[in-house]
């Protein structure tokens, strides 16, 4: 539930909290390095908490969505819309990566020497590149089935629960007036899981502060100097990713990006303290409903996009590959980074639910360009973690926005009513009604 800070202390915002967890995470993490390290377990236990709610949140809410529709035609016309969108705004973060990388150059002059790379960042490279080699686009089809039904609950591999939930959605909607009574009570179960999920919800400044405190402990400040080219590069251009495909987006839909990032700056903190943007998923599918977007729209534009529209991981996976190939002086040719970019276009689907995702799809995408050594990615392991941040941002940001536009498209939400609902917040309906 939105809340005005004017009604509340200010030591009890969430935002303003976790704020002040991240500073002080940092300031431990610089001072007390081994202290900073010590304190993983809080980010690794709230983040533990959040996956634990939200394959039955998800679960409750695409079954309610779709099996609410009645009409297949309409599900039929906004899974198309959806799939189409994210192909084309995915693809124009390819190409915006791979155009900014090859004007900035951050690995020029890097001359790496692949044989003096840290034999433990190696070791933990390969790691990576062994799972990324069984992300085959067969066995990404097949992984979508579960074993068994609880199967995709236990795992939580989000593209199985949301193959489930369409299921249970179909068979519901067969039903017709006899299906009503198990949607009740799969609606009344979301209204639980959401009650929980608000409870949970309460020590993301902790997540916050152990994260951010173990990364500065663990890597340094200082250490990140030789690749803040790199950094700086990939957050300048999936700010501008964000402020002017996005903004421009937002735009012909009827919104202000601007507006809709302060509408959903709780959501963007916590992401930005826990490096997950799956940490505030329950809380978008919420706020995304207060803005009048339908529940429907919302339970399959939502889900599908954690798989299927990761613009910041696209940006990453080119600017990171291309990189790596300037930073070993390996040349790549038009044709190969056009094949970088058509192979990124299918890896960045295929690591959904794997923990590490952005570090295994680059070495994925590496498959495009074996002239580059995979034991490279070994010189930007120290500094994922805090590409990851932003990654997850522009990640959750373009899911959001691609929800409300897709209600746009259909019609559920006026431009007015959309201006109205982002200047002036409103709390969101209850889940699953």
């Amino acid at each position: 539930m939105h809340v005005s800070s004017a009604r509340t202390p200010w030591y009890r915002v969430l935002y303003l909290q976790v704020i002040m967890a991240v500073v002080i995470g940092i300031l431990i993490g610089h001072f007390f390095p081994e202290a900073g390290k010590a304190l993983e377990p809080l980010s690794k236990g709230f983040i533990k908490l959040i996956k634990m709610m939200i394959a039955p949140i998800i679960f409750c809410t695409v079954v309610h969505g779709i099996a609410s529709i009645g009409d297949l035609k309409k599900l039929g016309r906004v899974g198309g819309k959806t799939l189409l969108y994210f192909e084309v705004v995915s693809t124009l973060a390819l190409i915006i990566g791979l155009i900014v990388v090859n004007t900035l150059q951050p690995g020029a002059g890097f001359n790496a020497d692949i044989s003096a790379l840290d034999a433990k960042s190696v070791a933990t490279v390969h790691e990576y590149a062994n799972k990324a080699h069984s992300l085959s686009t067969t066995d990404f089809l097949l992984n979508i089935i579960p074993s068994a039904f609880v199967g995709a609950f236990a795992g939580g591999d989000l593209l199985q629960v949301v193959f489930i939930a369409l299921l249970t959605a179909f068979a519901i909607a067969s039903l017709g007036e006899r299906g009503l009574p198990v949607l009740h009570v799969i609606d009344r179960a979301g209204e639980v899981f959401f009650g929980i999920m608000r409870i949970v919800i309460k020590v993301a400044p902790l997540g916050a502060l152990g994260a951010m405190a173990h990364t500065i402990g663990s890597y340094g400040i200082g250490s990140l100097q030789q690749l803040l080219y790199l950094m700086l590069g990939f957050y300048t251009t999936s700010i501008l990713f964000v402020v002017v495909v996005l903004g421009l987006i937002a735009r012909a839909a009827g919104f202000s990006i601007f507006r809709f990032l302060i509408y959903i700056k709780d959501e963007l903190l916590i992401v930005l303290g826990t490096s997950s943007s799956e940490t505030v998923l329950p809380q978008m599918i919420q706020k995304l409903r207060g803005l009048g977007c339908a529940p429907s729209t919302v339970g399959l534009v939502i889900p599908t996009g954690y798989s299927f529209n990761l613009d910041g991981t696209n940006i990453y996976m080119v600017m990171g590959a291309v990189f790596l190939a300037q930073a070993t002086n390996t040349p790549l040719d038009l044709s190969q980074q056009v094949s970088l970019l058509l192979v990124a276009m299918v890896t960045s689907k295929g690591a959904s639910g794997v923990t590490g995702a952005g570090f295994i799809t680059l070495a994925a995408t590496l498959s495009a360009v074996p002239s580059v050594p995979v034991e490279a990615m070994a010189l930007i392991l120290g500094i994922d973690r805090f590409m990851s941040e932003c990654r997850s941002l522009t990640n959750l940001v373009g899911n959001g926005v691609a929800t409300v536009v897709i209600s746009r498209w259909e019609g559920e939400v006026s431009a007015e009513a959309l201006q109205t609902n982002l200047r002036e917040p409103i709390s969101p309906p209850p889940p699953n009604t």
